[in-house]
């Protein structure tokens, strides 16, 4: 995996919030969080049971795509938070150096 691989995550976010900027009727993403935060916390339980269920599967990749959708759908739910991956990484930083 590259750095770039991981950019795009970043890349990613910034996207969701222009996603978000743009309204409901233009993005699925708008969509999503203006049905209100617990449909955006049902998404993302419901893609963390799905990937769950593919790595039982053996299938990598169904695993791939779900992994995949639940990223989305997290990043989805810290954005509408005003979090970010940033501050994700800043506390698993912090835990890793008082481990």
């Amino acid at each position: 995996m590259t750095n770039s691989d991981i950019s795009f995550l970043t890349e990613l976010e910034t996207i969701i919030q222009q996603r978000l900027n743009e309204g409901a009727e233009e993005s699925y993403t708008a969509r999503l969080v203006a049905s209100g935060d617990k449909r955006v916390a049902q998404k993302v339980g419901e893609e963390a049971v799905e990937l769950a269920l593919a790595a039982i599967s053996g299938d990598r990749q169904e695993q791939l795509d779900e992994a995949a959708d639940l990223v989305f759908h997290l990043l989805v739910l810290l954005n509408s938070k005003g979090l970010s991956l940033t501050d994700v990484s800043a506390v698993l930083k912090q835990r890793h150096t008082t481990s």
